[in-house]
């Protein structure tokens, strides 16, 4: 389980005569379960990716507590194995100078004895690729292929979550729903869960169990999927009408 209790997170800007701090979330508390996908839903500048990096233990808040299994997220040995992470910019996603079969190893760096064995061309089959796109290099892949290697990077380490920030937001529909479907198809496989953090509702209601609506820093509403047109607060109604209209 990854547990957050009380989280705040602020950043100081530098203006011209002083200093000041600027806060991006508020008491964020919230729980993961294995195995599900979690969608946390808000518009730009919201403070959602801001949280993303504080699930990665990218950083770390101000106050406040995230744990996995009881142990603190900003440990290394707790995130191993644990979480990991697909972003929106895929192209700076993956080193340029990686081959994908090197890009699929960098999470296992640590593991020779894995590393030695593994099956590359089962993993790349399972998100839609094959062993031919082992010696590629990232400017030889579409915006669609070199996303489906980040993912099969995520996979490699055998995460109990991924975190996904935006994934899917910088292709076009047609490749979005491939993905989204490839991510449906990994959760069962691999039994995996997800936390998937975007603007889109719909693409969201499509995979995720649950929805956490975030609004200025702070927790707006946490709905299952299936009642979410149920909700309560008037941002997440105004937020449902402006899918549907």
């Amino acid at each position: 389980m990854l547990k957050v209790e009380g989280v705040y997170q602020s950043y100081r800007r530098s203006g011209l005569l002083r200093r000041t701090n600027h806060e991006v979330l508020r008491n964020i508390g919230f729980e993961w379960e294995k195995g599900e996908c979690l969608g946390i839903i808000g518009e730009s500048g919201s403070g959602k990716s801001t949280l993303g990096r504080l699930l990665l233990g990218i950083d770390k808040p101000v106050r406040g507590s995230i744990t996995f299994d009881g142990k603190p997220i900003a440990d290394r040995k707790t995130r191993r194995g644990a979480i990991s992470a697909v972003f929106q910019d895929y192209t700076s996603s993956i080193n340029p100078f990686y081959t994908v079969r090197q890009a699929i190893l960098e999470p296992l760096r640590l593991r020779k004895s894995e590393n030695e064995s593994f099956d590359f061309g089962s993993l790349l089959r399972e998100v839609g690729l094959d062993e031919s796109y082992l010696d590629r290099y990232p400017h030889e892949l579409s915006g669609g292929e070199a996303q489906r290697v980040c993912i099969a990077r995520a996979v490699a380490s055998k995460p109990a979550c991924i975190l996904l920030d935006e994934a899917i937001s910088s292709l076009d529909g047609s490749v979005q729903m491939q993905v989204l479907e490839l991510l449906r198809n990994l959760r069962e496989t691999f039994g995996m869960g997800y936390i998937f953090i975007t603007h889109d509702i719909q693409a969201a209601a499509y995979l995720c169990d649950r929805m956490m609506i975030i609004r200025g820093g702070e927790i707006e509403e946490l709905v299952r999927t299936e009642e979410l047109a149920n909700v309560q607060s008037p941002y997440a109604k105004e937020l449902l009408r402006k899918v549907i209209s």
